[in-house]
């Protein structure tokens, strides 16, 4: 194989897609793989794309005592070369049995919420990196699918991620930093033997390269065969019958899960349209047992980590990623303001033609979120009804149930969110003399 440069041709046709794009971005830790990848992306930036931005996106995890200066490296770095830098702080649940996964669903919750339209995400995973998550996956029992490890490309959020160096050994990524005189710092956690990946590579395939100094190039080809055939069998497969619940969740029918020879392929199809990966082969074996055995109102659900599927009535949705803090209840809401909650949705009120809520100048309506014993009256129909039943019978899944903000005005329910005006002394066709006439506007998925 030539050596790593930036005119390699599988790096060059990696990069090909994207030679128009108005920005690239890279995901740069510091360490000696994303150094070297932004060096190769910068030199074929400068040569082909001048008109590009690029940007390198750094997550600080925090987990470590140096993780100030893995991020300091990477501001002076990007200085010196006038590339732009974005650092984020993310907070890790260091109680999860794997810190490891935990680190991991914080850091692409930042690549999915920074990435814009159509934009690539550049990763440094390579050939040993590919590597290591076969035999890993081997090990957990993967099927077709998992042990076609790493895809170069999958979507990501409104971009797409991309893998440009996984046909490279880590030996050309050293010597490419080598001769470039590249300067890179070093997470000393890669040296624990108790991380699984880590047991992996410095226990295990050094003994598998010496019988075989080959293998990786053999086991890189096996998992992009295994991709292959994986593609040829979706294309056997009936297509994908997909829901979205009312609250916009993506959702897929529970009829293509249950059958026991196709619904773990179907499953598998469908989050990989998604851009998730795929969860533990036996959890996923148990979530499609439990579904096949259970009824409507079991309420089956399999945590993946990065998201949760739940079965809703006749379907199995992604549901949306956990509140990062307490609903604030309490809060005011004016024309002309929004309000971001807890859980990243957006409220605000807009003029509303026709039937609204009249507000005089400088009235706020109050939020707050469902406690309980909550009733209101539907507008144009008769009888209230318990704010419980009235969200089962709109099929607003559970999950949302306790999330939906609700608007009042001096103790008067006017509004749940943007589901249900209530019949009440503000609700009218028409404002009144210098009054305004709104609805709320409840921005979601």
């Amino acid at each position: 194989m030539p050596e790593l440069n930036p005119l390699h041709p599988s790096l060059q046709q990696a990069l090909s897609p994207w030679r128009t794009s108005p920005r690239w971005t890279v995901a740069f830790s510091g360490g000696l793989d994303s150094t070297v990848l932004l060096d190769l992306l910068r030199t074929c930036r400068d040569r082909d794309n001048p008109g590009t931005t690029l940007r390198v996106l750094h997550v600080n995890h925090g987990l470590q005592e140096s993780a100030d200066d893995w991020q300091r490296h990477g501001e002076a770095l990007c200085a010196d070369r006038g590339l732009d830098f974005s650092a984020h702080r993310v907070r890790v649940a260091t109680g999860e049995a794997s810190p490891e996964r935990a680190a991991r669903r914080a850091r692409y919750a930042v690549f999915e919420r920074e990435l814009g339209e159509g934009e690539p995400l550049f990763l440094a995973h390579h050939l040993d990196d590919q590597v290591e998550t076969f035999f890993l996956r081997l090990l957990r029992g993967s099927g077709l699918r998992g042990l076609a490890a790493m895809p170069a490309r999958r979507p990501l959020g409104r971009g797409e991620l991309v893998r440009p160096l996984l046909e490279f050994p880590r030996g050309q990524l050293e010597a490419y930093a080598r001769s470039r005189d590249l300067h890179w710092v070093e997470d000393p956690t890669n040296a624990a033997v108790d991380a699984d990946r880590n047991y992996l590579r410095h226990q295990v395939l050094p003994r598998l390269a010496a019988r075989w100094p080959a293998y990786r190039s053999s086991v890189g080809g096996a998992s992009r065969r295994l991709d292959q055939a994986g593609a040829l069998l979706e294309q056997l497969l009936p297509p994908l019958d997909r829901l979205r619940s009312v609250m916009g969740d993506e959702g897929l029918a529970l009829s293509d899960l249950l059958p026991a020879d196709s619904g773990p392929l179907q499953l598998q199809r469908w989050l990989k349209a998604l851009g998730l990966p795929a969860p533990d082969s036996r959890q996923q074996e148990e979530f499609l047992r439990q579904l096949r055995r259970g009824d409507a109102s079991s309420g089956q659900r399999l945590d993946c980590g990065s998201y949760v599927l739940r079965r809703y009535r006749q379907g199995v949705y992604r549901v949306p990623a956990p509140v990062a803090g307490e609903a604030s209840s309490g809060e005011l809401l004016a024309p002309g303001k929004t309000l971001t909650l807890p859980d990243g949705t957006r409220l605000s009120l807009v003029s509303a033609t026709g039937q609204g809520l009249r507000l005089a100048p400088g009235e706020h309506l109050q939020l707050s979120y469902r406690t309980g014993g909550e009733r209101c009256q539907p507008a144009g129909r008769e009888g209230s009804r318990s704010l419980k039943k009235l969200l089962q019978d709109q099929a607003v899944p559970p999950w949302w149930r306790n999330r939906i903000p609700l608007l009042s005005l001096q103790g008067e329910l006017l509004a749940v969110a943007d589901l249900c005006l209530c019949q009440s002394s503000r609700l009218a066709e028409s404002a009144g003399p210098g009054e305004g006439l709104w609805r709320p506007r409840w921005e979601r998925i």
